[in-house]
């Protein structure tokens, strides 16, 4: 058996680690992504998927604030599923944080769902309808409009 017989595995297997998109920093996401460096110092111990949720949110709020959430954050204000990572962005585009969605795993989870539909090629309007359906029965919903 040759050396590159015996050690293929091994190499396609550093290969899928180490060379797979989120390692090098690039992404086939059809989106962008905040900046690490931009989020709030209440994330430094944030799980992954929660600081790509804010990171999501930061570049993406047309995608967000037609989506409702359903954990009764309605009830703090919130219109969108958007509020629940950003409370404003002023005109030098300076982003205040909401830490709602730090510790809400609906919020979070509802985000990672838009993220995954649109990886998948889906439209806005059957992002919504799957959101809807999928997270009606958590509580009520934010008073969010349609995507048009």
């Amino acid at each position: 058996m040759s050396i590159f017989k015996r050690f293929l595995p091994i190499l396609l297997l550093v290969g899928l680690v180490f060379g797979s998109s989120g390692c090098s920093g690039q992404t086939d996401a059809p989106y962008d992504m905040g900046s690490e460096a931009m989020l709030p110092s209440f994330l430094s111990d944030a799980p992954p998927k929660v600081r790509e949720a804010y990171q999501f949110a930061m570049a993406n709020p047309h995608d967000l604030e037609t989506i409702p959430c359903f954990c009764g954050c309605g009830k703090m204000g919130h219109k969108s599923n958007w509020n629940c990572y950003i409370k404003e962005v002023d005109a030098a585009g300076k982003f205040t944080f909401d830490d709602h969605a730090s510790g809400c795993g609906i919020c979070v989870d509802i985000t990672q769902d838009v993220m995954r539909m649109k990886r998948e090629g889906r439209s806005a309007k059957e992002i919504r309808a799957y959101i809807d359906g999928q997270y009606s029965g958590y509580g009520p919903s934010t008073d969010t409009p349609l995507p048009v």
